[in-house]
């Protein structure tokens, strides 16, 4: 039998006025995956995690999170989620242990000193065990954030909705911050996460979802997204001890070849097709006699692949 999606998002539509924000979004995120949720400015983004968080409603569509509507049943979803939006404020009058006890109360987390415990647990997981009895005031911007991420954390919530959980985090404290998602993600949680640093989404995620103008473009891993934005062309650089000329002769009959630049022992051309079809294309050239010093593959980066998304919305 298949397993319940963690999140489940059938045909969702926003509007605001005459703009459409998410325009018949339909996806599906099992249990334990961290999900990327990029795109530019205006993609629709917010509005799908507002939504996700319970703290709007569609124009229409459906969102179920591990079997449950979170329209027909908002206090039960609310139970499965954990939301951090991005840039949450924590109130300076308070201490930071004080500040998640009041929270850890409100989720009706047991006894005080269950509570407490509690508050120790999710603190150690964001690596900051040593400002509990620090005025929330006192906190570097990278330290609250991963407060409010120990806030979020404290109902053991299976699905974590993190609006840029990593801005203003130092690249320590990133680093923890992926170790944590893949231990959450490890014991069954999911995770959904937007961010800005793309290449940190890139390392953190298991899988990514592009949007564009409230449309779902691409969703997959990084190499079928590539795809499906049709940005799967890569430079290929060969430096060759020797028969330059019959391999250029060779290369520039070839179909998934192009733009041939020749300097000295290197070889540049822009290669479109398969890992498969690249690793056909170099056994080839081998069995052919030539003989290769160096190899390097280069990639559009996935921030680049982003710019052309956002210069295409431009021109449209």
């Amino acid at each position: 039998m298949t397993a319940t999606p963690a999140i489940d998002i059938r045909y969702l539509r926003v509007d605001y006025g005459n703009f459409i924000a998410v325009d018949d979004l339909t996806l599906s995120v099992p249990q334990g995956e961290i999900l990327g949720l990029v795109g530019p400015n205006g993609a629709g983004k917010t509005s799908t995690f507002r939504v996700l968080a319970t703290l709007m409603e569609p124009t229409y569509g459906e969102v179920i999170l591990s079997g449950v509507d979170v329209q027909e049943d908002v206090e039960t979803a609310r139970q499965i989620i954990g939301y951090m939006p991005d840039l949450a404020p924590v109130p300076s009058d308070l201490k930071v242990g004080e500040f998640l006890e009041f929270y850890a109360a409100a989720y009706g987390l047991g006894n005080r000193t269950q509570r407490r415990d509690r508050v120790a647990e999710c603190l150690e997981e964001v690596a900051l065990t040593a400002v509990r009895d620090r005025w929330c005031k006192e906190l570097s911007r990278g330290q609250t954030q991963r407060v409010v991420l120990a806030k979020t954390l404290l109902h053991r919530p299976s699905v974590l909705i993190l609006d840029e959980p990593a801005s203003g985090l130092d690249p320590l404290a990133r680093r923890d911050l992926r170790q944590a998602l893949r231990k959450f993600a490890d014991r069954g949680a999911t995770v959904l996460v937007s961010s800005h640093i793309l290449s940190e989404l890139a390392e953190m995620c298991t899988s990514l979802c592009v949007m564009n103008q409230g449309k779902l473009l691409a969703s997959g891993t990084i190499d079928q997204v590539r795809e499906q934005l049709g940005r799967d062309e890569r430079m290929l650089t060969l430096r060759l001890l020797d028969r330059h000329h019959d391999a250029v002769a060779w290369l520039t009959v070839q179909d998934s070849v192009h733009d041939i630049r020749v300097s000295e022992q290197v070889i540049h051309f822009c290669f479109v097709g398969s890992d498969n079809d690249q690793a056909n294309l170099i056994e080839s050239l081998i069995k052919r006699g030539i003989r290769m010093l160096s190899f390097e593959e280069k990639r559009s980066s996935f921030e680049e692949m982003l710019v052309e998304v956002a210069e295409a919305n431009c021109q449209s």
